[in-house]
């Protein structure tokens, strides 16, 4: 499967200044940057900004970032899913995860996250691959939203909305270990019946349970 990544760009004039929406992004470019020290939800923004700058140049991966200037305040990853994941079983070349967003705490009131997923997920290309990502509580940054969990899946589920993600059930043990868990994705126009079939097997593992 050949991935095409057609970039995308949105300038905002707001208050604070301007900030661009764009990707996606080479790792050429993201070395001419520098990385909000407040991106630190998934390990020290030094290590994350490293594990971005590998995703970008994964023939799959797509980075998408919210800047100030040439500095990033914000980001969306999308790459094929951990090896070590039940997502990955089947070799899906069409099945993609969209595997992280975070915008910085100080950027976070401008609330350009739903355009940060609506810009990622509007190319044409996307009609060709069902889009995942797993939503799990213990990512989520309750501490400074003020939110309980229930309250901040209700967030998450309206944001990836924006991306056209739905919720879907499946009997993924880390999904169905906690009740604010969830699976969403995106069904592109073009995927088939035995594509989709192939996710729905992949979904549903243990069937023989019921």
């Amino acid at each position: 499967m050949k991935h095409i990544k057609t970039y995308q760009s949105q300038t905002y004039q707001l208050d604070e200044g301007q900030f661009v929406i764009e990707g996606p992004i080479p790792c050429s470019t993201l070395d001419q940057m520098t990385f909000d020290q407040g991106l630190s939800a998934f390990r020290p923004p030094k290590d994350q900004f490293e594990a971005v700058k590998e995703i970008s140049e994964l023939e799959e991966g797509r980075i998408f970032i919210l800047r100030k200037d040439q500095h990033i305040v914000g980001y969306v990853t999308f790459h094929y899913p951990d090896p070590l994941e039940r997502w990955s079983s089947g070799n899906l070349e069409y099945l993609i995860e969209l595997g992280a967003i975070e915008i910085s705490l100080p950027y976070r009131h401008l609330h350009l996250g739903s355009e940060l997923i609506k810009i990622s997920l509007s190319a044409d290309e996307y009609e060709d691959y069902i889009v995942l990502t797993t939503e799990y509580y213990w990512h989520w940054d309750l501490k400074n939203s003020g939110l309980d969990v229930y309250e901040y899946k209700k967030l998450m589920q309206k944001l990836m909305g924006y991306g056209g993600l739905e919720i879907f059930a499946t009997d993924d043990p880390e999904i169905t270990s906690h009740p604010a868990n969830c699976l969403m994705a995106r069904i592109g126009s073009r995927i088939s019946i035995n594509q989709l079939q192939a996710f729905d097997d992949i979904r549903f593992m243990n069937r023989f349970f019921f």
